[in-house]
């Protein structure tokens, strides 16, 4: 019997832990049995993603580099890398900003609904936490993100899965510093990074194995904790327009794969499925990146040199659907709050969405922590934020699901169109986890 495909066996896990999540609400003991007993496996499969996350990058991205024969080359793989993503993210902010114009979601918030919404969230501990990190980000000098990146203690990024910035950094150092040495010199140390990288990437395959079960854990527990349905409906305009907006985002990645990469779109979205139901069960691009690079380059053909460099600085500042909500929530937020926003500052809107997704961690709720940054740029009342945050925040979780489907699929796109604009996008080849395990059964 042929043996159903990873999406396939995803998206059912997906579909059946949604169905037992609702099942379970509907009892007085269900929502303590998901947390209990069902929730804590989809945590220990996030923890496995994030555990190899900086060892892959480290690993793939030296490999990466010390394969370059010419090291202009990884100069033309930067620069067209930071250009596309800044490209598609500004086309990502533009598009919110003309749907949610032209829809007009927050005229039919009715002041009931809006109190409502204010009584129940703006005091939530996940808003103020948001107000407290925004506040902490909106006093750093503008040229703060460039400082950020170095580290002065490589143990310390390495350790931490949000410095991954600091990670590429060092990595990058490290692998330019092994060409200039000769590949005599760097031979033992270039070894231990492929045999490492290689390492890793069996890992991957490993984890994947229980992706099924621990969608229908990850799932289960988001229905069982989902807010109140009535307000969930009454933002369903709101959730709706963002919604438009992120498959429009999907039609636009496929229109540049299809011109600029010469690849079947709907091949593309196929061979990249299991890392987007994974974006979307996780809510975290940092998690789903391992899945993600061992897609691109097993699945889509995307060579190592492009792929460990370009993915992992688009998990960390490529973020189109995270910024398209920016633009939607924020005019929004004026709408339902008689807050007047002229075109002047919605450009603003654009440049501040913009700025603020470079380096902002690859991590569920980050996309709030922005919000109140771009709201500040357009000079929103400081004593509404909380109340701004409050009208989102009980449909945050479902669509920040549906955003890191959009950060990866656009991370996957621009790592193929690079791929493809420097000679480096190849034909797939698929590994499996028990390619040699005739060798040590």
């Amino acid at each position: 019997m042929r043996k159903l495909e990873l999406h396939w066996q995803i998206l059912i896990g997906m579909v059946l832990g949604i169905l037992f999540g609702f099942l379970m609400t509907g009892f007085e003991w269900g929502k303590e049995l998901v947390m209990d007993w069902v929730s804590p496996f989809g945590t220990i499969f996030i923890k496995l993603l994030k555990l190899i996350a900086i060892p892959l990058i480290l690993a793939s991205l030296i490999k990466g580099i010390s394969d370059l024969k010419d090291i202009s080359k990884f100069k033309n793989i930067g620069l067209r890398t930071i250009g596309i993503y800044i490209g598609t993210t500004t086309v990502a902010i533009i598009l919110g900003l003309i749907l949610v114009n032209a829809l007009q979601p927050g005229d039919g918030i009715s002041e009931e609904t809006i109190t409502k919404l204010t009584e129940t969230y703006a005091s939530d501990s996940g808003v103020t936490a948001k107000l407290e990190e925004a506040n902490r980000q909106r006093n750093v000098g503008p040229l703060k993100f460039l400082e950020d990146m170095v580290p002065d203690n490589a143990v310390s990024a390495l350790g931490n899965n949000r410095l991954m910035l600091q990670v590429i950094f060092f990595t990058i150092f490290m692998g330019i510093s092994m060409l200039l040495i000769g590949e005599k010199r760097a031979k033992p140390l270039k070894d231990f990074f492929d045999s490492l990288n290689d390492v890793v990437l069996k890992m991957v395959d490993l984890i994947m194995l229980i992706a099924p079960y621990a969608v229908f854990a990850l799932l289960a527990n988001v229905v069982v904790s989902s807010s109140d349905p009535e307000i969930l409906l009454a933002l369903l305009k709101y959730a709706g327009v963002v919604v438009l907006g992120l498959l429009l985002m999907i039609v636009f990645y496929c229109i540049l794969v299809s011109v600029l990469a010469k690849k079947n779109p709907f091949w593309f979205l196929k061979q990249l499925s299991p890392a987007q139901l994974l974006a979307f069960s996780t809510s975290s691009s940092a998690a789903t990146l391992p899945v993600t690079m061992e897609r691109v380059e097993e699945h889509i053909g995307v060579d190592k040199e492009v792929s460990s460099f370009v993915l992992p600085v688009g998990a960390t500042i490529n973020m189109d659907g995270t910024s398209l909500y920016q633009g939607v929530a924020a005019v929004f937020i004026a709408q339902a709050l008689a807050f007047d926003l002229p075109l002047g500052a919605q450009l603003t809107i654009v440049l501040t969405a913009l700025l603020a997704s470079i380096g902002t961690a690859a991590v569920p709720g980050a996309g709030m922590v922005m919000l109140v940054i771009v709201l500040e740029s357009v000079g929103f009342p400081a004593d509404k934020y909380a109340v701004g945050l409050a009208l989102i925040f009980a449909v945050d979780r479902p669509l920040d699901m549906l955003r890191t489907v959009i950060n990866v699929t656009g991370d996957a796109t621009v790592s193929t169109i690079v791929a493809k604009s420097v000679g480096k996008l190849g034909e797939p080849k698929v590994k499996n986890w028990d390619d040699h395990y005739d060798e040590v059964k």
